[in-house]
């Protein structure tokens, strides 16, 4: 079997496929030896999603072929599916062997997915140091950073000079996961400042660290919202993010590796909202049917009701329809596009305000925007409509009717559709939830209303 080449560039899926394929065909083969072989070069995380392309059998086989500090760094990267798959099959040493081998805030995430009976069986086998660090992580709310922190990070008391320090750092660097900056704290082990490890080398060995230390600390509560830390992370360009409880004493970090993860989660979360298909816990493409179908069918039930709107409204110009025909057909082209245009706007503003990016922006400001760029956008859909149905229909009275309809609803649609996201704000709720099913049909009534209005006043209908 070839070996993976290493000086062509490959995409990640391309990667991916190839090392899925090349495994597949030697577990096949009971080649075993090859397959081991063909895994010693390649990074954990590609192993890992190579795991979730084979079937159960042939994964736990790979799975097993792999030496052990590999094989603990690679469960980590595994999907929760997999997790539990290999869980289920491993005996009672096998699993212990790679938890207490797992970072603690792994580990805490890692027992956040599994069911709680397995979790029951294998919490009490941990060392009694691993527990402690695991049942502290696991006392702190889901989603805060708390439950993200590990413990496992460098912290020397300000008395010492740079020389101790350095000393310290040699000695204690090998059992810690993070080790990029040097934390220091004070008698009652309150954060007292931060040090990177490049800094450390570079200044006077003599020197106190209470002199040279930087005393302005980036820090996070560990009780702030997973999100909000991972954003500090982002902001200050950060490895590592140190944790603090109420009295500022110095628990744990978040790494930036935890902080890209929270914010891709995050990110997820909020499409799956802004398409009404939220999905709590499981990922949604491991969700079953059952639960899928429970969590969409509401919304849809909703849009079903408040879809009724825009039959009372037509109805009401039913007499209108009826003398002219031919405004029913433009009926879709308005609404789709009012609907478009109102979603444009509230997935601009969305995600404006879930990165910050409008937080020193008035919301008048955004709005009046929105609607400027409506305007914008509706006379040069107006011109192309009126232009259209004259050549096609030759109705010029029908077909500057469409256009001024069409200009209107566009400067109201991107109008709601920006001031919405501020208003579910200000109420502290989710704007994601303002979703765009909802802005559209909150625009399709708005639409019907305003375009057979304008209909009956241009036309002279009655």
């Amino acid at each position: 079997m070839p070996a993976l080449p290493t000086t062509e560039y490959r995409s990640p899926t391309e990667l991916r496929e190839v090392i899925t394929e090349q495994l597949r065909l030697l577990l096949e083969q009971r080649n075993y030896e090859g397959a081991k072989a063909l895994l010693v070069p390649v990074q954990p995380v590609d192993i890992a999603e190579a795991l979730d392309g084979l079937a159960k059998p042939m994964s736990l086989v790979a799975f097993r072929l792999l030496p052990r500090n590999k094989a603990v760094e690679v469960y980590e990267y595994c999907s929760t599916e997999v997790q539990e798959a290999l869980i289920e099959e491993f005996q009672d040493q096998e699993i212990l062997d790679i938890v207490n081998s797992m970072a603690p805030d792994d580990r805490a995430m890692l027992f956040d997915e599994l069911p709680p009976q397995v979790v029951r069986r294998i919490l009490p086998q941990l060392t009694p140091e691993e527990r402690q660090a695991t049942s502290q992580l696991l006392g702190y709310q889901p989603q805060t950073a708390g439950r993200l922190m590990t413990p496992e990070y460098i912290y020397l008391k300000d008395e010492l000079t740079v020389a101790q320090a350095a000393d310290k750092v040699r000695e204690l660097a090998r059992d810690r996961e993070v080790s990029y900056y040097v934390y220091t704290t004070d008698d009652h082990n309150k954060l007292a400042g931060v040090m990177s490890l490049r800094d450390l080398l570079l200044t006077d060995p003599n020197q106190p660290l209470q002199e040279v230390m930087n005393r302005d600390v980036i820090f996070a509560y560990t009780d702030t919202d997973q999100e909000e830390a991972a954003q500090l992370i982002q902001r200050y360009d950060l490895n590592a993010l140190p944790i603090v409880d109420r009295e500022k004493v110095l628990v744990g970090v978040m790494t930036v590796d935890d902080a890209m993860d929270v914010l891709q989660q995050e990110t997820t979360e909020d499409i799956y909202t802004m398409g009404a298909v939220r999905s709590e816990g499981d990922s949604y493409f491991q969700a079953n049917l059952v639960s899928v179908t429970r969590k969409r069918l509401p919304w849809l039930f909703i849009l079903l009701l408040t879809n009724t709107l825009t039959i009372l409204v037509m109805s009401n110009f039913e007499e209108i329809l009826d003398q002219v025909v031919a405004l029913a057909f433009f009926t879709p082209l308005l609404i789709d596009t009012g609907g478009s245009i109102g979603a444009q706007s509230s997935t601009v503003v969305i995600r404006g305000l879930s990165t910050d990016e409008l937080k020193h922006r008035r919301p008048w400001w955004v709005i009046v925007r929105e609607c400027v760029a409506g305007g914008i956008l509706g006379i040069f859909l107006a011109i192309a409509v009126i232009v259209l149905v004259f050549v096609t229909m030759g109705e010029t009275a029908i077909g500057i009717t469409v256009g001024v309809s069409l200009l209107g609803i566009a400067i109201v649609a991107a109008t709601i559709g920006a001031l919405l996201p501020f208003v579910f704000d200000h109420f502290k709720l989710d704007p994601a939830m303002m979703s765009a099913p909802f802005i559209t049909t909150v625009v399709d009534i708005l639409g019907i209303f305003i375009y057979l209005s304008i209909a009956t006043m241009m036309l002279g209908l009655a």
